[in-house]
C-alpha cells in the first residue's frame, strides 16, 4: 500500500488511535472520544446518515474517503466501513492528507 493517506490511517490503527464499525463509531462520537469520522465511499447511506446526524450534534467533522470498504479495512485490517479517529493530532494530519489527495485528482 502506498497510498500515504491508507498508510496514515493504518498507522493510526496500529496506534491504537482510532475505532471501527457503527456501533463502536456512535460511542466514541457520542462520548466526545471521535474527533474525525471517515467513510468508505461505497457505504450505505442509511449508514451515513445516521452516522453524521450523531456528528453533527456533537460537532464532529466527517469524510468520505475516495476508498471502498475492502480498500479501508485492508488498510486497518478489519471489515468496516466507517472508521472514527480519536486523537486530534492523527485527525488534523488526515484532514491535510485528504486535501492533497483532492488536489492530485
Amino acid at each position: 500500500m502506498n497510498d500515504k493517506l491508507l498508510s496514515f490511517i493504518g498507522l493510526c490503527r496500529r496506534a491504537n488511535k482510532l475505532c471501527y464499525g457503527f456501533d463502536a463509531v456512535t460511542k466514541s462520537v457520542n462520548e466526545k472520544k471521535a474527533q474525525l469520522v471517515l467513510f468508505a465511499n461505497d457505504t450505505s447511506t442509511h449508514t451515513i446518515s445516521d452516522i453524521e446526524n450523531v456528528c453533527k450534534k456533537c460537532g464532529v467533522k466527517t469524510l468520505t474517503l475516495g476508498y471502498k470498504k475492502e480498500e479501508l479495512s485492508l488498510c486497518i485490517g478489519k471489515n468496516c466501513a466507517v472508521i472514527a479517529i480519536c486523537d486530534s493530532g492523527f485527525a488534523n494530519k488526515i484532514c491535510e492528507l485528504f486535501e492533497m489527495t483532492k488536489e492530485v485528482k
